[in-house]
């Protein structure tokens, strides 16, 4: 069974774009993942969500505390998990983004915060769309 369908998003204010394109979260994927378990996709996505905002979070910190570059596998790694998160619910665009931050922070580039950007822009859709999936 999918979780509730997200209802159709009201018309796209001046300062906010509409949302095009498909849901950010593949549900025929998540439900695949967890054979139908209702219960156990919004535990996922509930837990996925939690941990995107804080691997952000600690990201974020480690490009503004300009840490030394033995600290960048480090950064790496936890795009690796996002990463991995991400694939296991159907959130291939953050994924995707996960995996250009870490490529890029286990080859040694200087400026991530493109790559970070983008993935921060990833992780907030999924999230918005997380929350317009989950009950309550």
């Amino acid at each position: 069974m999918l979780l509730r369908p997200v209802s159709p998003a009201p018309a796209a204010s001046a300062r906010e774009p509409a949302r095009e394109g498909p849901c950010p979260i593949d549900l025929i994927h998540l439900a695949r993942q967890t054979h139908g378990d209702r219960d156990l996709e919004i535990e996922l996505l509930g837990l996925f969500r939690r941990q995107a905002v804080q691997i952000i979070e600690r990201l974020s910190g480690d490009l503004r505390s300009n840490l030394a570059g033995d600290d960048i596998p480090w950064r790496a790694d936890l795009a690796h998990t996002l990463k991995g998160s991400a694939r296991a619910i159907g959130a291939t665009r953050v994924a995707i983004k996960a995996e250009i931050y870490e490529v890029q922070a286990r080859d040694g580039k200087p400026d991530l915060k493109p790559a970070l950007d983008a993935l921060r822009s990833a992780v907030d859709e999924a999230c918005r769309a997380i929350g317009d999936l989950l009950p309550g």
